[in-house]
């Protein structure tokens, strides 16, 4: 009887964990159509602005400090996007992967001579690369709690003083972009100095159309750039938020549908483990009448 007590407990877990993972799936469902709605609205804007710039630049040869290239940049600054929180499959370590080799792959040497410098959002990016001995000079923890433009353009804000301070020479970035509910797109792109080809300018912003500026494509760039900037991490954020709630509902629904496996072997288990006592009892019970006959 004490095995089928220890079966009926272990299914007992199983179906809370169930429930748990059935709760976690519906919390996620709901965060991910309200950070789809997010990113659908901000989308358009970021791709417009995009191609307004990519018509300023063509119009205008400016000396403007964030689009002075440099072919081999001395010091790079990185920030990655993670998630403050785990359950969610693959999409943290697959991308933190992904980002180290890309690092390693792009600028070898860079970590061990010290020239590469990372600022982390989320408690995973944060633990993740310290604990491999890159060199995190700020770190964001808990920024997931409270998703809003305000707390990201505050550290772009600092990201663009580093870089016009000269203190790093360009800026990267490293996010998921949200594609399905069970996929993500990995992103590594350089978003400082800035840099536009033809291909990157929006449909919207017709090429074939001659715009005159007022007051001027160098002084509307200087204006417009840290904007572009700030939606820049302001789109990653959102992007990533996205395809974390996401990757947690594949992963949640994952486990309960493991969780029903778990629970129909171990109910067959202990069918079998109560038939075995069944069929024991009765074979004693015979036994001991035969014997009281002889």
């Amino acid at each position: 009887m004490a095995n089928l007590r220890d079966i009926r407990d272990r299914i007992g877990s199983v179906k809370s964990t169930q429930q748990i993972t059935k709760a976690m799936k519906m919390v996620a469902a709901a965060r991910l159509r309200k950070a789809q709605e997010r990113i659908m609205s901000t989308r358009p804007f970021v791709n417009g602005l995009e191609g307004v710039i990519s018509k300023l630049t063509q119009s205008e040869e400016t000396s403007n400090r964030f689009m002075n290239q440099v072919d081999t940049p001395e010091k790079i600054l990185f920030i990655i996007i993670g998630s403050d929180r785990g359950l969610c499959g693959g999409f943290n370590s697959n991308l933190f992967r992904f980002l180290a080799d890309s690092l390693e792959k792009n600028f070898p040497g860079y970590k061990e001579s010290g020239k590469l410098s990372l600022i982390t959002i989320g408690r995973k990016a944060n633990d993740y690369f310290r604990k491999r001995g890159f060199k995190v000079i700020d770190k964001h923890n808990g920024f997931f709690d409270n998703v809003n433009y305000s707390n990201t353009s505050k550290i772009m804000e600092q990201a663009v003083k580093r870089f016009t301070s000269n203190e790093y020479d360009a800026v990267y970035i490293g996010y998921n972009e949200f594609k399905t509910v069970l996929s993500q797109n990995r992103i590594f792109k350089q978003i400082m100095p800035v840099n536009f080809n033809s291909s990157d300018e929006d449909e919207s912003v017709s090429s074939d159309i001659d715009y005159i500026f007022e007051p001027g494509p160098g002084k509307i760039l200087s204006d417009i750039i840290p904007l572009h900037l700030n939606m820049q991490l302001w789109r990653a954020v959102l992007e990533s938020n996205a395809s974390e709630q996401g990757a947690r509902m594949a992963a949640m629904d994952n486990a309960t549908e493991n969780a029903k496996e778990i629970i129909r072997a171990l109910n067959l288990e202990y069918n079998q483990a109560r038939q075995a006592a069944i069929t024991t009892e009765l074979s004693e019970i015979v036994s001991g009448a035969e014997a009281l006959n002889g």
